[in-house]
């Protein structure tokens, strides 16, 4: 039951990942460009969560998992309260 949520939340991250980005090339909206630049750093936690889970449960990797989370938060807090129009 835990690999499919595992695999659901990477696949839900990714399709707003998408989502998002695309909104932001059609409209230019750069909140969507930050949003989007999140959830692709969320995406590729979630994609590591699998990987560290699932595919290779003997290795522990929780550092490498959360560098690209952190990456993506970083990147909408800066677009949040920086980068202004």
């Amino acid at each position: 039951m835990a690999k499919g949520v595992f695999l659901l939340c990477a696949l839900t991250s990714l399709l707003c990942a998408v989502l998002l980005v695309r909104g932001f090339r059609r409209y230019g909206n750069r909140l969507l460009l930050w949003s989007g630049l999140c959830f692709v750093g969320l995406a590729l936690n979630n994609a590591l969560l699998v990987v560290d889970r699932i595919l290779l449960p003997d290795v522990d990797l929780s550092l490498w998992r959360q560098v690209p989370a952190v990456v993506g938060v970083t990147l909408l807090l800066y677009g949040l309260v920086w980068d202004t129009e």
